[in-house]
């Protein structure tokens, strides 16, 4: 019945005339979002996988009697679909036809149910299994189950929004993660794993080792060793909570509770990461807190402490975390690297002495990752988080800048905070591609500009009397960050009137029939991450049906990671646009000055003429490859 009810609503899609509204809670609208869009089916296939064990220790089939080894099996199927879409699927399938097939995919698994429940039918009894746990599961086996399922859910989006924000949004990361959290299973659970005793013993203080450094506060340059490391530190995690997950279930009499239990556990590292813990902390903060549980994981079977064992722990602790607090008592040398560093050794040198004492490397974890939380920095002027990340304002020298993890989203001289008309910075300066659009004679004639993407408001000063600005942002918390004077005064020196309109651009745009820009900034590029609905041909051909006949598109597209030109071109085209690009070869290390790829559009060929006279202007060519559409994009192929 339930797999009949989920049919109506497939295709999955997302309902006609459905919009963002800015006054609403996010989170509330996301949840409902996704439980009328793809809720029951959802539901269905998560029960999928406990209930064809459920029936198979019912059936006639080889190892019935203990039918867990099939979650492993599950999640190699998980697995392999999951590494099938971004390399299979959305390369040569447009989003209509994976969602016809996915639905047709939906209709056979019904059948394929039935089947297997008829076959159940037809099974006899086999003899009980033995496992750690009790025959009739008590509270605290529902408690320890629901703790061990946790811990790798929490820490999994712990570790893609720590990577994502922290070291740099690298393409398909997402996948990495997920990819390792399923490949757990598929080694935990089986009578026969690869890595048990001893050494899964090491590989879970190796894992808290690595979280600990990285969580002390050093800055890593983004690199494959570095996401390599935080990889098998939360696999080795994980590899051991899911192994004592395995180890201690029930009956097969009680297989779909210990299931329901699990998936419960899981789902509450789901609900502490992506709505608890932004209320919480102001800063991305789960990832102590998780690593902190998984200690504790290491305290089973472990002896309760003596008043003398315990005021050892803490000396010993306290002696780990002295470079900190060091640096707290003297504030100029506060959260410097080689105080970080100098912790970072002194926790290894204490895990690899104690690695026997199991309640000594939780104590020893729990304090040194959360001493740098609670030291804050000096020079941070404002941190607060929101549905979309966290924000952080701090002075550093000359410079006042505004980040969201280790990416710089805009910066002000600290010197200007007083001045009538303050120096863009960054993208922004005045000599870059961007500076150069906006003092362009095309740009001083214009009355009308549209800027979507605000961050601290830097380009409002390029702002001229006479001319109407609007913004767009999908985030509130950055625009009362940038109309804030006392953290930058972009917007009210140069734009105090200028309005905002809140939510996703394309969306708003397309309900702004009749406004009409002489110049459209599309500046929503951030954190090297590529918003494919604001880069495909029907995105473009809204920006240009918003501008006057004679006007302007102008897309910054920096980007470490891919080559955001290629569909571009493509579409400029395609939709008969004429395209330039710089790549401005700026001081990448110098926040003063930052390099920029910028790409300009115009149906009018004498809009870019002035352009064309300057030989850092290029033609954007098509390469003639597969135009992008809402129904078609592949990031895989304008990967550097």
């Amino acid at each position: 019945m339930l797999w009949a009810g989920a049919l109506a609503f497939l295709p999955l899609s997302v309902a006609a005339g459905w919009s963002f509204d800015p006054d609403e809670s996010i989170t509330t609208q996301t949840l409902t979002l996704f439980a009328f869009g793809v809720g029951l089916p959802f539901a269905v296939l998560s029960a999928n996988a406990p209930l064809i064990q459920s029936w198979y220790a019912k059936s006639n089939g080889p190892s019935a009697d203990d039918p867990y080894f099939l979650y492993g099996a599950s999640n190699l199927g998980s697995l392999s679909a999951l590494l099938a879409f971004p390399f299979v699927a959305e390369p040569f399938f447009g989003a209509e036809r994976i969602g016809w097939g996915w639905t047709a995919g939906f209709v056979l698994l019904g059948a394929f149910l039935a089947l297997s429940g008829l076959a159940a039918r037809k099974g006899k009894t086999h003899k009980p299994i033995e496992t750690i746990s009790v025959a009739t599961p008590k509270t605290k086996d529902y408690a320890w189950w629901l703790f061990l399922a946790f811990i790798p859910s929490s820490l999994m989006l712990a570790v893609t929004t720590k990577i994502s924000t922290d070291l740099g949004s690298f393409p398909l990361i997402w996948i990495l993660p997920l990819s390792l959290y399923l490949l757990t299973f598929v080694l935990t659970f089986t009578n026969k794993p690869l890595i048990k005793g001893e050494l899964q013993r090491w590989l879970m203080i190796i894992g808290i080792a690595i979280f600990g450094v990285f969580l002390i506060g050093i800055g890593f340059n983004v690199s494959a060793p570095v996401v390599a490391a935080l990889m098998l530190a939360f696999f080795f995690i994980a590899l051991n909570a899911h192994r004592i997950l395995y180890e201690s279930r029930p009956d097969k009499s009680n297989l779909t509770i210990f299931y329901v239990t699990m998936s419960v556990g899981g789902a509450l590292g789901g609900l502490f990461n992506s709505i608890i813990a932004p209320i919480l902390f102001a800063d991305i903060e789960e990832a102590r807190v998780t690593i902190v549980l998984a200690a504790l994981l290491l305290c089973v079977g472990a002896a309760r402490p003596t008043l003398n064992s315990a005021v050892k722990l803490m000396l010993f602790g306290t002696a780990v975390i002295s470079p900190l607090l060091l640096g707290s008592l003297f504030p100029d040398f506060s959260g410097t690297r080689n105080l970080l560093i100098t912790t970072a050794l002194f926790f290894l040198i204490a895990l690899i002495l104690n690695n026997r004492n199991k309640l000594f490397v939780a104590v020893v974890t729990l304090m040194t990752v959360s001493c740098p939380a609670i030291l804050t920095s000096s020079n941070l002027l404002f941190e607060d988080r929101s549905f979309f990340g966290a924000h952080k304002v701090r002075d550093e020298g000359d410079l006042r800048i505004y980040s969201n993890g280790t990416t710089i989203h805009g910066a002000q001289y600290v010197a200007d905070m007083n001045a009538d008309r303050p120096t863009p910075l960054s993208y922004y300066y005045p000599e870059g591609p961007i500076g150069q659009v906006m003092q362009s004679e095309h740009a001083k004639a214009s009355t009308d500009i549209g800027v979507v993407g605000l961050g601290i408001g830097a380009m409002s000063c390029f702002a001229r009397p006479g001319q109407s600005w609007q913004f767009y942002e999908i985030d509130l918390m950055v625009d009362q960050i940038a109309r804030n004077p006392d953290l930058f005064t972009f917007m009210s020196s140069c734009a105090g009137t200028a309005p905002t309109h809140l939510g996703d651009a394309r969306i708003v745009l397309e309900q702004q029939a009749d406004t009409k820009y002489d110049i459209l900034v599309i500046d929503a590029y951030s954190s090297d991450a590529v918003p494919m609905h604001l880069t495909t041909n029907e995105a473009i051909e809204l920006y240009k049906n918003r501008l006057k006949p004679d006007g302007l598109i102008m897309m910054h597209i920096s980007n470490r990671f891919y080559d955001i030109s290629l569909p571009l071109g493509r579409s400029a085209a395609d939709l008969g646009l004429e395209s330039r690009i710089q790549v401005f070869d700026g001081t990448s290390n110098i926040v003063e000055v930052s390099s920029s790829t910028v790409v300009i559009f115009s149906q009018d060929i004498a809009t870019l003429a002035e352009f064309d006279d300057d030989e850092r202007w290029k033609v954007l060519e098509s390469d003639g490859k597969r135009v992008w559409t809402d129904d078609f994009a592949n990031l895989l192929s304008i990967l550097r």
